[in-house]
């Protein structure tokens, strides 16, 4: 196995060389100017924002220009030049653009609210003046508004955030023109007399897919705020405590298929409710967010699939609530450039508030039961902001209520708690030091619940994590320092820390785990996890990082936050080489490689995996890419569900995709992933295409489209006991399963405050297992050594209960089975969402959804036109909703 390590390392370093001593790093580039842009305070009246620029208050400040290209060509001068001014008084600042171009030429694109559609003009303010965090504010030429909140020096960029602001757009002969005027009200500044802030103004041009700047910031930069031109001449702003109330009303109607003899499924539901969003600036610099009764029914559904390994599926926010400003609260455990499931992990995962009960119902054979579908979130608050000081400021509070099924045995009427009454707390702390270029922090998280019942002993009382974060950027910024440590505790019952002992995250009870003890009498659990990470940043062609993360096997976050492994150790190294500006055929190109090995906290070597990737962007705006991966044989100490560990066959996995200029009406994205395992234990490939017409300037449709054949021959199915000693008995078969994934949207955009946009979802996958065999020997040399076929004797199907029974050692009696593993299921999500702004911040809503589900254990082969019939002769689930929103600024 080393020598198949070295030769995969020799490999990814010849690809490295000759791309690396092509060209050195240009080291002697002079420092860049940094811009100054002096505004004043109105006299008079405030400009009409009409796009036009013909009020005289606009005469009292001076223009600036001279934008410096960024995209394609770093540092050469735009094909058209953009002038801008500004001003302020009380309660705004305002900004004028001057647009030069061919207005024959000018791309308008209506979209939907932070789409950024076509040509546009771009503000991003960092008015902390903290050189980390920023506001940006885009206004495309149709008039369509974007809005981000910039945090991390510019890694992350927030769509979620929405202020009410507005802006106006003109053409004229020599291109167009433009203004904005953002409330103060949506800002966040000290109290100083005189204020300096950080500005940027950033020009697109759809057409060339140009994009220039005011403020040059090369594309090899290390960081984006940290870099802006400066605002000054703001003197005398009074920092407003802002209110905002949001009050809402919604009705809604249900139609699904009746259950006959079922009183909770007759078919139809209605419901009227009424809550409140709000946001109160508690300073200047920190805001109070907080909903009651909230309303998440215009949120579009996940998306479907088959779940078959031993780990939760991760699912991303999409409540509005919980998006906005969730950078704060965002604090991964290891979040390297390498990518990998593991820096997923994080230490507050927002859908566990409001998820579905967690608790079955032991109801009486033939009753009827009514379970809430999700728990209901009495209210939650939130605080966030970042003061003077450079300290960052999150808190998160969240109640739910105890939800309770009703249970009805023959018409009497019973009751049963699925959920306690729970309260979920987050903070965090982030302070940064020399000018952003360090910063240090920490983060808790705690769940209390209210374990009145003796049903609900399975859940954790008590769960608690907390971890700190370290980063430091050094030799002018071109190298940077990461870390992170965490601690976890969970308290309960002695079933609930049983089960937490035994989840598919640690299997405490495997037979030869020899360095933990499953001891199902303990009422807690602890541990701790945390990364380093060293990098070499975006300052140079050549970058790379290196680190180490860990998590020990009592670390537990999953009450608050996501994580599928404890119990491991994970050293990881990626270095990418970068061509950010024209050259030969493309307009940038990078090459990128990846390792990672793995180890448990017994010492054991589990994996070593290898990875190859590039990208690229040609003159013409197409785009390719490959990516290339390598498991070498691999220690699972997951794979039989609480076994023993064992050894899997490595292999070799890749894909290779292109799509088309994404400028034009008709775009196309395609690709092809295929995979095969070491020892002929299996072969997976996928094909996709995307499609996407824009029929109109306002009018975006769009088809995504995948089908997948995955063909394992060892697929988990069940464990069995055996003989007077219940010997375990690990279950597999081969699977040979299809998938078939279509989504089709449509967005209409009639104008930038009035959108109609469909979903519709359609997913087929099919699944057939043959080949049954045990594993009987799971760490033999010999792959093929590892298990045993079931003979034709020893197997029998029972087609009444449609299960397979086994009778290892023949002797006329069944030992063990398991129910038909064979499947056939066929989903379809939709929704159909008209949305109007009809004034500004608020918001009416129209939203119809449907649902169909359709399950059979058939596991036939997958027919697209057959299954699709079927899947659309299901009942439906309908539901239609009407959402009327009032936004105040009392």
């Amino acid at each position: 196995m080393i020598a198949r390590i070295g030769s995969c390392l020799i490999l990814l370093s010849v690809g490295f060389i000759a791309p690396v001593s092509a060209q050195p790093d240009d080291d002697t580039q002079k420092p860049i100017e940094k811009r100054v842009y002096t505004t004043a305070r109105i006299v008079g009246e405030a400009p009409v924002l009409d796009g036009r620029l013909d009020d005289p208050a606009w005469d009292t400040v001076e223009w600036s220009g001279d934008f410096i290209q960024r995209d394609p060509t770093d540092g050469d001068p735009p094909s058209q030049q953009t002038r801008f001014k500004v001003l302020y008084d009380d309660s705004a600042i305002y900004f004028a653009f001057r647009l030069y171009d061919d207005p024959e030429l000018l791309t308008r694109m209506l979209a939907r609210r932070d789409w950024f559609p076509g040509d546009w003009i771009e503000v991003n303010i960092d008015s902390y003046f903290d050189h980390r965090t920023g506001f940006s504010f885009t206004l495309s030429l149709s008039g369509t508004r974007g809005d981000e909140f910039i945090s991390n020096d510019g890694e992350n960029w927030s769509s979620s955030w929405d202020p009410v602001w507005s802006g106006a757009t003109q053409t004229d002969a020599e291109g167009w023109t433009a203004e904005m005027r953002i409330p103060l009200s949506q800002l966040r500044f000290s109290r100083a007399e005189e204020q300096r802030w950080g500005l940027q103004v950033q020009r697109r041009i759809f057409r060339l897919e140009e994009r220039s700047s005011w403020q040059r910031i090369p594309k090899d930069s290390s960081g984006w705020v940290s870099q802006f031109g400066e605002l000054r001449g703001l003197r005398d702003l009074k920092p407003k405590r802002n209110v905002e109330l949001l009050p809402y009303a919604v009705a809604s109607a249900e139609r699904f298929e009746a259950e006959p003899g079922n009183p909770f499924r007759d078919g139809r539901d209605s419901e009227f409710d009424a809550g409140l969003d709000g946001k109160i600036g508690v300073t200047n610099n920190l805001t109070f967010d907080f909903t009651i009764n909230p309303d998440f029914g215009q949120v579009e559904a996940d998306p479907s699939q088959v779940n078959l390994t031993e780990f939760e599926t991760f699912f991303r926010e999409r409540r509005p609530f919980f998006i906005e400003g969730n950078n704060i609260l965002d604090l991964r455990l290891a979040p390297a450039i390498t990518g990998g499931s593991f820096t997923r992990d994080n230490l507050f995962y927002s859908r566990r508030i409001g998820r579905r009960p967690s608790v079955d119902v032991d109801a009486p054979e033939g009753a009827h039961v009514d379970v809430p579908d999700s728990t209901t979130i009495i209210g939650a608050v939130k605080l966030t902001g970042k003061t003077a000081g450079g300290l960052t400021v999150g808190v998160l509070e969240s109640v739910t209520l105890k939800e309770r099924a009703e249970i009805d045995d023959g018409g009497v009427r019973s009751h049963a708690t699925v959920e306690p009454l729970t309260n979920y707390f987050v903070g965090r702390l982030q302070q940064d030091f020399h000018g952003g270029d360090t910063q240090f922090g920490g983060m808790v998280t705690a769940v209390n619940r209210d374990i009145d019942d003796p049903q609900l002993d399975i859940l954790r009382d008590e769960a608690y994590s907390g971890g700190l974060d370290f980063s430091t950027y050094f030799r002018d910024r071109d190298y940077r320092l990461q870390a992170n440590v965490f601690a976890s505790e969970i308290r309960g019952s002695t079933d609930s820390i049983s089960a937490a002992q035994r989840s598919s995250a640690r299997y405490y009870q495997r037979p030869d785990n020899d360095y933990v003890t499953l001891d199902d009498t303990r009422t807690s659990l602890s541990g701790h996890a945390g990364s380093v990470r060293f990098s070499r940043t975006s300052n140079h062609d050549l970058m790379f990082q290196t680190g180490v993360a860990w998590r020990s096997p009592g670390f537990e976050i999953n009450d608050l936050g996501f994580m599928r492994n404890a119990d491991r150790i994970n050293q990881f190294t990626w270095v990418g080489y970068a061509k950010r500006d024209p050259f030969s055929i493309f307009d940038n190109w990078q090459i990128n490689a990846n390792q990672w090995l793995d180890w448990d906290f017994g010492g054991n070597f589990l994996a070593a995996d290898f990875n190859v990737n590039s990208n690229a962007r040609f003159h013409n705006k197409y785009g390719a890419g490959f990516n290339v991966n390598r498991a070498e044989e691999q220690t699972s100490n997951t794979m039989l569900r609480g076994g023993p560990s064992s050894i899997w066959p490595g292999g070799w996995n890749g894909n290779i995709w292109a799509e088309s200029d994404h400028r034009k009406d008709f775009i196309v994205n395609l690709g092809v992933w295929a995979s095969r395992r070491d020892d002929d234990s299996g072969d997976g490939r996928e094909v996709w295409l995307n499609l996407t017409f824009r029929p109109t300037n306002a009018i975006r449709l769009s088809l995504n489209s995948a089908y997948s054949r995955n063909r394992p021959e060892m697929q988990y199915i069940a464990t069995g006991s055996f003989g007077v000693e219940e010997e375990a008995r690990y279950l597999f078969g081969r699977l040979n399963q299809k998938t078939i994934a279509l989504t089709f949207r449509m967005d209409y955009s009639i104008t930038p405050d009035l959108t109609v946009q469909y979903y519709g979802a359609p997913f087929l996958s099919s699944g057939r297992y043959t080949e049954f065999k045990r594993i009987t020997d799971p760490r033999a040399d010999a792959y093929r050594d590892r298990f045993s076929l079931f003979t034709d004797a020893q197997t029998v199907y029972e087609p009444v209960d449609d299960r397979f029974d086994f009778d290892e050692d023949l002797n006329g009696l069944t030992d063990y089975g398991f129910s038909n593993p064979d499947f056939d299921v066929r989903e379809f999500n939709s929704n159909l969402v008209v949305r109007w702004e009809y004034r500004p911040g608020s918001i009416f809503y129209f939203v119809w959804s449907q649902a169909r589900r359709d399950y059979s254990p058939r596991g036939d082969h997958l027919d697209f036109h057959d299954d699709l019939d079927q899947l659309f002769a299901a009942h439906p689930h309908d539901i239609v909703l009407i959402k009327v929103s009032k936004w105040f600024n009392p």
